[in-house]
C-alpha cells in the first residue's frame, strides 16, 4: 500500500506526496490517535486562551507592552485551535475534505499564520525584555504601547503575507492513487515547492530562533548581574520577564524540532536523496513534532497561570471586578424592587 502524508503537514509540502514503499504500521497508530487528539487540544486551547484573553480584555487597567505583545500570541493560538477540528474530522472521515475549497485554504491559512505569527510576537516580547533589562536608560522612549500595537499589526499583515503561498496553492482535488477528494498543497512546480520550503525555514525558523536567541542570552546575563548588585528597582520588570523566559522556552521546545524536520526534509529532497525507510521516518517524525508544535497553544495560557505572578493578580482583580459588579447591580435590582413596591402602597 502506498503512503499518504497527512494534510496537517504544515511544512508546504505537497500533502498527496506518493511513493512505492510499503504504508508504515506507525500510520495506523497515528492515524487513530490523531482525531481525538486534535479536539482535545482544540477544546483546552480554545477555553485556556478565550480565558487570557477575557482577563486581558475586562481588567481596568491598561495592558502593559509586554501583555500586549502575550495577549497577540493567545489570539494567534486560538486562530490554530479554531482551525484544528477541521483537520480532526478530516482525518476521521479518512482525509476526505468535506468542507469545500474556500475553507479548505482559510483553514490552512489560520494554521500557517500561527505558525508565523506566534514566533514574531515571541521576537517583539524577546526584543521588549532585552531594552527593559539591558538598556535601562531608554527603554522608556522606545516601549510604548502605541508601538507594540503597530508592531502587533505589522507582524499580522506579515504573517498574511507569508501564507500566500498556502492560499493560491491550497486545493481540493481527487488523488486517484488514494482515492480519496484531499484538500492539499499543489505546487505548479517542484522548484517552486522549493522555494516556498526554504522561504519557510529561513522566515519562519531561522531568523526569528536567531533574534530570539541572542535577546534571551543577553536577558539572562542581565538578570544574573541585578541579581549580584541586589538591584531590585525593577522587580515588576523581572517578574514580567521570568514569565516571557517560560513562554520562550516551551515554544522552542515545541517548535524546534518540527523545524529541525523540516530543514532536514528539504535538504534531502534538493539533493535528491531518497529511500522508503528515511521517507517514512521523516513523515511520522513529522506528524509527530507537528502534533508538538500544536500543543504549545494550549501549554502558554497554563504558563500564563502557573509563572506569571503579575498574570494572577490580574484574574484576582477581574474576579473582584465582577464580583463588585454583580453586587452593585443586585443591589440596584433591589432598590428598583422596593421604589416600585412603595408606589404600589
Amino acid at each position: 500500500m502506498d503512503m499518504i502524508t497527512n494534510s496537517t503537514d504544515m511544512t508546504g509540502r505537497n500533502s498527496t506526496n506518493t511513493s512505492h514503499c510499503p504504508f508504515a504500521e506507525e500510520w495506523d497508530w497515528l492515524h487513530t490517535m490523531q482525531p481525538g487528539y486534535i479536539l482535545a487540544i482544540s477544546v483546552l486551547g480554545i477555553l485556556g486562551n478565550v480565558f487570557v484573553l477575557l482577563v486581558f480584555c475586562l481588567h481596568k487597567k491598561a495592558c502593559t507592552v509586554a501583555e500586549i505583545y502575550l495577549s497577540n500570541l493567545a489570539a494567534a493560538d486560538l486562530l490554530l485551535v479554531s482551525c484544528l477540528p477541521f483537520w480532526a474530522v478530516n482525518v476521521a472521515n479518512g482525509f476526505n475534505w468535506p468542507f469545500g475549497s474556500l475553507l479548505c485554504r482559510l483553514v490552512n491559512v489560520g494554521i500557517k499564520m500561527n505558525a508565523y505569527c506566534s514566533i514574531y510576537f515571541l521576537v517583539l516580547v524577546s526584543v521588549d525584555r532585552y531594552v527593559a533589562l539591558v538598556h535601562t536608560m531608554s527603554h522608556g522612549r522606545m516601549r510604548r504601547p502605541s508601538y507594540a500595537k503597530l508592531g502587533c499589526l505589522l507582524v499580522w499583515g506579515f504573517g498574511l503575507l507569508l501564507g500566500t503561498p498556502t492560499m493560491l496553492f491550497r486545493a481540493v482535488k481527487w488523488v486517484p492513487d488514494f482515492e480519496v477528494t484531499a484538500c492539499f498543497l499543489d505546487y505548479p512546480s517542484p522548484k517552486m515547492e522549493l522555494v516556498f520550503n526554504v522561504t519557510l525555514i529561513v522566515f519562519g525558523f531561522a531568523i526569528p530562533v536567531s533574534v530570539i536567541s541572542y535577546c534571551t542570552c543577553q536577558i539572562i546575563q542581565a538578570l544574573k548581574n541585578q541579581a549580584m548588585e541586589r538591584f531590585n528597582t525593577e522587580h515588576t520588570e523581572r517578574k514580567a520577564t521570568l514569565l516571557v523566559l517560560s513562554v520562550l522556552l516551551a515554544f522552542l521546545l515545541c517548535w524546534v524540532p518540527f523545524h529541525l524536520v523540516t530543514a532536514l526534509d528539504v535538504l534531502l529532497s534538493a539533493a535528491d536523496i531518497s529511500g522508503c525507510n528515511l521517507s517514512n521516518s521523516l513523515d511520522i517524525c513529522n506528524q509527530v513534532f507537528t502534533y508538538l508544535a500544536f500543543f504549545n497553544s494550549v501549554l502558554n495560557p497554563v504558563l500564563y497561570v502557573i509563572v506569571g505572578k503579575n498574570f494572577r493578580k490580574k484574574v484576582m482583580e477581574v474576579f473582584e471586578q465582577l464580583s463588585m459588579r454583580k453586587k452593585m447591580a443586585s443591589g440596584s435590582q433591589r432598590s428598583q424592587l422596593s421604589s416600585t413596591l412603595k408606589t404600589l402602597a
